[in-house]
Order: structure tokens, then sequence, then C-alpha cells
């Protein structure tokens, strides 16, 4: 069983959970998720709660394939007031902070976030691994090759499941070496990779199982799925619904996602199999 301390508040995994993505920012590369005022975000926020998401996952910076860093300082201006007002509106609000920056990530912490999200694998900001684990909260640990501006050029692997498995277990190491016990694993989609790149690591995601950490999958509405369908990212939910059902049916633990109520369904409907298949192997 996979299990996450968020400052003391220990969530067991026994079945998937869903993290609702909320964005504070102006480019971001689904539209539905951008939040520009506070009253458009709780009422997101709300929503997402109450079609069950388990965590928010907050973001000041689009890390879309070609977008352009920002500084911590405007991330900040952006993200902070976000979480004062969620936590404000829903105080028992499970709130992920999207960011590379150790400042952001010390800030929002210690505004009431109880996740640090990283997108580098710490490679971005040397400071920013200490920073989570004198913390003391989990940390989802992202494979990606390259970086946002360039990622998407020509990423490249021999076998893209056993590299970004072998990468991902070394970075796993130093993470534990810094002090930081509680990670979570994702194997970054759409993060230097292309379409069948991210197939194959959906078709063989149980292979991160042996990593000993529970699995995220941010597959929601991504190029893979709607070039692949020849739609857009507005279009593209039914299609992300039916690899998220492919990446729960592989063993996900989490799914970071747009869409909250379909995402939801699906874990329910994938439960509802595993069980039956439980229940008759007893027989």
């Amino acid at each position: 069983m996979r299990s996450v301390n968020c400052k003391g508040r220990l969530l067991l995994l026994q079945e998937p959970v869903v993290m609702g993505i909320i964005n504070v920012t102006p480019d971001s590369f689904y539209t539905g998720s951008r939040q520009q005022d506070e009253d458009s975000l709780l009422q997101v926020a709300g929503r997402m709660l109450e079609e069950g998401a388990t965590f928010l996952d907050l973001g000041g910076q689009s890390t879309r394939p070609g977008s352009e860093r920002i500084s911590a300082e405007e991330e900040i201006n952006r993200v902070l007031p976000a979480i004062e007002a969620i936590l404000r509106h829903f105080p028992e609000a499970l709130v992920s902070v999207d960011t590379y920056y150790a400042r952001v990530a010390k800030a929002a912490v210690l505004t009431g976030a109880y996740m640090v999200n990283d997108i580098s694998a710490g490679t971005l900001d040397e400071d920013l691994l200490p920073t989570v684990a004198a913390l003391g909260v989990p940390y989802v640990l992202m494979h990606m090759q390259g970086n946002p501006a360039d990622m998407q050029a020509a990423p490249h692997y021999r076998d893209p499941v056993l590299d970004i498995f072998d990468e991902l277990n070394t970075r796993l190491s130093r993470v534990k070496e810094m002090g930081i016990n509680d990670v979570i694993i994702d194997p970054g989609f759409g993060f230097g990779k292309t379409a069948a790149h991210n197939f194959q690591l959906i078709d063989r995601l149980n292979w991160f199982s042996q990593l000993g950490h529970p699995i995220m999958v941010g597959l929601s509405r991504k190029a893979t799925v709607y070039k692949t369908l020849g739609t857009t990212a507005e279009q593209a939910l039914n299609g992300s619904t039916v690899l998220h059902t492919v990446a729960l049916m592989n063993g996900a633990h989490i799914l970071r996602v747009h869409d909250v109520r379909e995402a939801m369904e699906a874990v329910k409907l994938v439960n509802a199999i595993k069980n039956e298949r439980a229940a008759f192997q007893l027989l």
C-alpha cells in the first residue's frame, strides 16, 4: 500500500485519487485551466473538491513546450494570493504547488500548501531539494528531458521506459539522501517525449512501481491526446479519459487532471473491475 504524509495528514492510497489542475497564469496551454480572478478561482476549486479531487495543484508559471521562464518573484505574486484564497474558503483542501523554484516552494508551504510538484527533479534550482527536505512535505519527482523552452525539439531515447526509469531511480536516490521521504513518481508525459514515447510509458507504466513510491500521471488534454485524434486541447476530454483509464489499469495512483468528475468516474469504474477480479481470484 502506498501512502503520503501531508504535514501529519496521512493519506493512504488504497485506491487511486485525483489531483485537480488550477493555473493562475495567462498562458497555460489549455485555456480552461487559466484562472485570472479570485471569483473564478474559488468557483473552480470548489467544484473540483465537490467532484472528488483529493489535491488541488496550483501553478503560477506555464511550462508548456516553448514557454518562457518567469522569475520566482513573479510566480510568488501569482501563487500566494491563490493559495490564501483557497484555504480561506476551503481550509481542509490539500493544496500542491507546481514550481521548480525553492523560494516559491518555501513561500507556498509556509502559506499553507502541503506538497511540492517539481517538473525538473531539482535540476533547475539547486536550492529546491534541500528546501523541500527542510519543509518536510511530499515531493513530486518528475522526469523531463531538456527544459520547457527546448524539450520538444528532438527528444530521443534508446528505450524510453528503461531510460526514464533509470534516470528517475538515480534522482530518487539523491532525493532520499537529501532527507525527502514522501516521494511521488511522475514519468513526465509530454516533457521531452514524443507521442510514441508517451504511449510506451502508458503501456509499461507498471514498471515504475519497482521504485516503491506512488505513481502520478499527467496526461490531461495534452498534445499526445489531441494531435493523435486530430482535434484540439479543448476537444480532448474524451481522449484524456481513455488514457487515464489505461493508466489506472496499469498502476497509476494519482491522476493530475483538468476535469475531475470524469477522472473520478474512471477511477470508480476501474476500481470496480479490479475488485471483481480480486474477488474471483479468491474463489
